[in-house]
């Protein structure tokens, strides 16, 4: 979603001898008030590793890279308002210890540098990605010129359905719907074993869950829009027979509150099963010897499957950025590795040792819960393969 962010310099340092009288220059750097540029983004605290981060961006180039906790407390309070002499007493009584004015003037100078203070040079523009990548088997290509404004039209139009009087009875009735159709579990294993002897009606299926899959992309960048984000490109991704709309948001991570980011990430997973309810309702309602119904569950179960399988925690779906999201973590599944590997190595003593004790209890965690995910889909796919292929 976003550039690999750089590393930042260390907005502190240790404590060190109490500085010479201030020069012209000196006092002219410790009066000047700093203020962030326009559109300058900052992301809530994420763990990544053994390190509590913060992303900055620019609006206009793109450009992300990390600050610390130090970094940050500084950087939200430039606001224009403040001088050096203004933040150090809220510096030393946050993290106990004095802000050196050469750590303020280096932090100010990476800020500059980058463009993010306001008056400093913007850097251009990030170059515009390639139309296409890739060749015939596989690859993406761009399929509209800007998207976020073919999304923030749609926004507009489909705006109304958004509130909550229309959402939260959607959601109730897919609450109630998944267990319900789970109670029913047989009957749509038969009814799908009855819809893949079938392949003109299985065809139409196929083509609804496709088509169900595209609105899902488009749901994510909706729902960004919503609520403020950005949505840099709409393409299609291919990998030869199968091909399907992707939509990238840019900024998800930069966007205030945790119930918008969680409601942008589980956006498309909930427009598929709200799509699966009136085929429900319309099973649910037929008499038991309607040639219909068993098509109609095998609908049921594929949607349900498509539609619920995006929420599992596991990379790339949309369940691992909800994860992220409420446990305030970057790139989970990766640093997961890392601390794995480390211990595997012995580092229990050593390189994991400078992990704190959420980390090391939040990749463990992840770690054995999706060793539990993988198995328990093994399990249940090789369980209605078995159903599938004895009925």
């Amino acid at each position: 979603m976003t550039p690999a962010p750089d590393r930042a310099a260390p907005a502190s340092a240790p404590r060190t001898p109490e500085p010479p009288a201030p020069t012209a220059t000196s006092s002219a750097a410790r009066a000047y008030r700093p203020a962030l540029g326009p559109g300058v983004l900052l992301s809530p605290p994420l763990l990544r590793g053994p390190r509590t981060v913060h992303l900055i961006k620019h609006p206009v180039s793109g450009a992300a890279f990390e600050v610390g906790p130090k970094e940050h407390f500084l950087i939200s309070r430039l606001d224009g308002t403040r001088t050096l002499d203004d933040l150090a007493p809220l510096y030393a009584e946050r993290f106990g210890r004095r802000l050196a004015e050469d750590n303020w003037n280096r932090l100010l100078g990476l800020l500059g540098t980058r463009g993010l203070l306001e008056g400093a040079p913007a850097p251009p523009p990030a170059a515009p990605a390639p139309a296409r990548t890739g060749g015939f088997w596989h690859g993406t290509r761009r399929m509209v010129a800007d998207a976020d404004a073919t999304t923030a039209r749609l926004h507009r139009v489909m705006r109304p359905l958004l509130h909550r009087a229309v959402q939260l009875p959607l959601l109730a009735a897919v609450l109630v719907m998944v267990p319900v159709l789970a109670l029913h579990a047989g009957e749509l294993v038969d009814g799908t074993a009855e819809l893949i002897a079938r392949p003109a009606v299985l065809a139409a299926v196929a083509l609804f869950l496709w088509f169900s899959i595209t609105l899902h992309e488009l749901a994510h960048g909706v729902a960004a829009q919503h609520y403020g984000g950005k949505v840099t490109e709409i393409g299609v991704r291919w990998r030869l027979p199968a091909a399907m709309l992707y939509c990238t948001v840019d900024n998800y991570l930069f966007i205030p509150g945790l119930r918008a980011r969680l409601v942008i990430a589980g956006a498309g997973a909930h427009l598929n099963m709200v799509l699966l309810l009136p085929f429900a309702l319309w099973w649910l309602l037929l008499p038991d010897d309607d040639p219909a119904g068993p098509l109609l569950a095998g609908l049921l179960l594929l949607g349900s499957v498509q539609g619920l399988s995006n929420l599992v925690p596991l990379p790339p779906l949309d369940g691992y950025r909800m994860l992220n999201h409420l446990l305030g973590t970057a790139r989970l599944a990766p640093e997961t590795r890392t601390y794995l590997a480390l211990r595997r190595g012995g580092g229990a003593d050593g390189a994991t040792a400078a992990y704190p004790r959420r980390a090391r209890r939040v990749y463990t965690a992840y770690a054995a819960g999706s060793v539990l995910l993988v198995l328990l889909a093994a399990a249940g796919t090789c369980t209605v393969a078995f159903l599938l292929l004895t009925r």
